[in-house]
């Protein structure tokens, strides 16, 4: 428990660091010195921070679309209006 105090309060370690390193206490101790733990696995274990996207504001939307032209224009339009990727938008086809 000290370790991962450590890892997590002086080194500063990312999230994914300090969950690999409390994955591998677990199974030193589980698997190859066969001894049970039960503390060790009522730590808690830290969850990454979500991140909130980018959503541009409808004004960005027109500014970005009106510096494009002909087909380029209706692709992007095509692919904003409809949530499309770009690839899926590059796959279709006039039958579709």
């Amino acid at each position: 428990e000290a370790f991962l105090s450590w890892l997590a309060n002086e080194r500063k370690v990312s999230v994914s660091t300090h969950r690999q390193a409390l994955a591998a206490l677990l199974f030193f101790y589980g698997k190859v010195l066969c001894t049970d733990l039960p503390w060790l696995q009522e730590i808690g274990r830290p969850r990454p921070s979500r991140r909130l996207p980018v959503v541009l504001t409808p004004d960005e939307v027109v500014r970005i679309l009106g510096f494009l032209e002909g087909e380029h224009r209706l692709f992007a339009q095509l692919l904003y209006g409809t949530g499309m990727r770009i690839s899926e938008g590059l796959q279709l086809r006039v039958k579709d």
